[in-house]
Parts: structure tokens; C-alpha cells; sequence
């Protein structure tokens, strides 16, 4: 299992939101190129990179602090804010390994589509953020501030046949909440579609979360709050990610 450790970028700075609430910021400090170089020195080699200026008013906002984040030799995935080719296109032209698609995987599926196959599967990850609606998870767009009708199954269903390799799914009710991951959601996905990679987002908050996710078998986990709050070491968590 890959260990993603976030850095989440809001006006050149690194925080945290709760729940996805953009009143609700912790603030980690003003240098996440620093942030990126001390994961990389303590083994990482992924970083996970969002923009949430980006994903909330849908214009990326901060291409050199993430051009930077490349050069400390990480492997990148990024995203907030992509909508257009020429937004993918610019981001794998400054490094990044894989470029994060949100918004645009739910309300257009044949483009994102088409960047899976124009990119190749490699380059592309779907971040579908979910919160449980009337019984049923339903996704959130813009910067988790709008509900969509539309539900998770149905959202994945569209992108049957593509070859979509690379998926992220956070249960926003506990992004940044230290309550533990969703493992049922996470189960059922690794269940009904085994052959994405897929990543676990939100709530881990111990050793023994990441375990639980290894053990159902995801590709990766990302986490963040954690780690900055000291809970436990990025060496900690990536040899428990190795494990087994």
C-alpha cells in the first residue's frame, strides 16, 4: 500500500480543513516545499497535493509552489481547480505524476473519459468525496460545497470500459476529524471494483486505521492531519503501510 502523505495548499500555506469547511481552517505553516522536502527525507515517496483554493473557486492559483513540490524528487499527485486539458497538460509539464480530477469526474464523465485515454490511465486519479445522503453516498463538487443528487455507484458506473486505473474516495464526514476511516465504504469499493487502485481519504487517526485499510487490500491511503498533529511519525506510517 502507498502511504500519500497531503499537503493541502490555501493561499501558499498548509492546512486542514474539518469536514471540508473552509470556516474551519487549521493552519500548519507557510512553507509546504519544506513541508515535501522533511516527508521525502523521512522515506515518502508520494506526496499528495490539493489546492483548495483551486477546488473552491475552479482556478488553480498555486502552479509554482507545486512546480517546486516536484523538484524535491517526490512523486506528485495534485489537483483543485482542473478543468480543462490544457490545466492537465500544464501540470504533467511541470512534474506532477498524476494530475487529480473532482468536479469534472461527476458532472463529466466522457471528457474525464477521454483524458484517461488521451493521458493514459497513469496520469489521471478521480477523487470522488462523498457524504451519506438519505442512506446512500452522494458526491460533493466545488470544494465539498455543493451536493450532488447524482449517487457513488453511479458516478463509477460511468467510467466502466475506460481502463480507469487510479481512485480516491473520501468520506467528507470525517476528512479531517481523526475519526477513523470509512472501511465499510472502503470494503464494499475494493469488493464491487477490484480492479481500480484505490485510495483511502479521511479519517485516519491511528497506526491501526492504516492497517485496517492495508488489510482490505487498498492501493493507497493518504493522510494528513495526523501526521501534522503528531499522532504518530511519517517513518511510523510508512512502515506500517509495508507491513505484511
Amino acid at each position: 500500500m502507498i502511504l500519500y502523505p497531503a499537503i493541502d495548499l490555501l493561499e501558499g500555506r498548509v492546512v486542514r480543513l474539518h469536514k471540508g469547511a473552509f470556516d474551519a481552517v487549521t493552519d500548519y505553516g507557510g512553507d509546504p516545499v519544506a513541508v515535501a522536502e522533511a516527508f521525502g527525507e523521512a522515506g515518502a515517496s508520494w506526496v499528495h497535493v490539493v489546492d483548495l483554493a483551486g477546488a473552491r473557486d475552479g482556478a488553480r492559483r498555486q502552479t509554482e509552489t507545486i512546480r517546486a513540490i516536484c523538484q524535491t524528487g517526490l512523486r506528485v499527485q495534485t489537483g483543485g481547480g482542473v478543468r480543462s486539458a490544457e490545466d492537465v497538460e500544464s501540470l504533467l509539464a511541470i512534474g506532477v505524476a498524476r494530475v487529480i480530477i473532482g468536479s469534472l469526474a461527476v458532472t463529466n464523465a466522457p471528457l474525464v473519459r477521454a483524458w484517461i485515454e488521451q493521458y493514459g490511465a497513469q496520469s489521471i486519479t478521480l477523487a470522488l468525496d462523498v457524504k451519506r445522503l438519505g442512506g446512500v453516498y452522494r458526491p460533493a463538487l466545488q470544494g465539498w460545497t455543493d451536493m450532488m443528487m447524482t449517487t457513488l455507484p453511479e458516478v463509477i458506473a460511468a467510467y466502466e470500459g475506460c481502463g480507469l486505473q487510479h481512485a480516491l474516495v473520501t468520506d467528507i464526514s470525517r476528512d479531517g476529524d481523526l475519526s477513523g476511516p470509512n472501511l465499510a465504504l472502503y470494503r464494499d469499493l475494493r469488493q464491487r471494483h477490484p480492479q481500480i487502485d484505490w485510495q483511502a481519504s479521511g479519517g485516519v487517526s491511528s497506526l491501526a486505521d492504516l492497517d485496517a485499510v492495508r488489510e482490505l487490500g487498498m492501493a493507497g491511503a493518504i493522510t494528513g492531519k495526523a501526521l501534522y498533529e503528531g499522532i504518530f511519525t511519517l517513518e511510523e506510517a510508512l512502515a506500517c503501510s509495508q507491513d505484511g
